[in-house]
């Protein structure tokens, strides 16, 4: 019990990560609350749960500021181009509720919208993390988060039940739980990521000249 207790001790370590979730949670919030900058603000806080996982994190608050400023203009413009594309699946939903019909047409159309909508759920999962980690345009850091997000199919599935968990958990049962939200979503999901992100790393450095 002693060594549980021992504040350097691994589950104590763990303890003290998940607190830091609710500063960056807080800090992610405040820095998403014009819409725009949500990505920059997605970006920094993987950039910090990914280096926690690895003991790396630094300083919490300077080390975030200094990730979303690095990270903004590339961030901006690839969050402008999915939020672009969550809009048009929010309203191609929206018609397909209100034009329910039994026939194989609406069947068709709906199984290739949530083909669709999966396939977007996967970027949304895969590309602030590889965006914290890597440079490269928007589209190929969206064309890349799709790619891995279907060759680790098991660490995505993993990773869409972490925030289903969640959503459920807040809704059903405990809402309060909100003050961890994305933040504690981030870390877990990072623990996942973190020996795809090792792999990334060591073939692009192999790769490079």
């Amino acid at each position: 019990m002693h060594n549980l207790l021992n504040p350097d001790s691994r589950l104590m370590n763990f303890i003290t990560k998940i607190a830091d979730t609710v500063f960056l949670n807080i800090l992610w919030f405040l820095f998403s609350i014009p819409v725009f900058t949500a990505g920059a603000a997605t970006i920094a806080l993987f950039d910090m749960t990914l280096r926690m996982v690895n003991d790396e994190e630094g300083a919490l608050f300077s080390s975030y500021i200094k990730s979303f400023r690095s990270n903004f203009r590339l961030a901006t413009r690839t969050w402008l181009i999915l939020l672009a594309a969550g809009i048009i699946f929010a309203f191609d939903g929206y018609v397909l509720y209100h034009m329910y019909t039994a026939g194989a047409f609406w069947t068709i159309v709906t199984a290739v919208y949530l083909v669709g909508l999966a396939a977007y759920a996967i970027v949304l999962m895969y590309v602030f993390p590889l965006m914290a980690v890597f440079d490269n345009t928007p589209l190929a850091m969206i064309r890349n988060a799709f790619m891995i997000g279907m060759r680790f199919l098991f660490c995505t599935a993993l990773q869409a039940g972490v925030y289903f968990l969640m959503l459920l958990t807040a809704v059903r049962f405990f809402t309060p739980i909100l003050m961890f939200g994305e933040g504690l979503c981030a870390l877990v999901c990072s623990y996942l990521m973190n020996q795809i992100m090792k792999q990334l790393r060591d073939k692009a450095q192999s790769e490079e000249p």
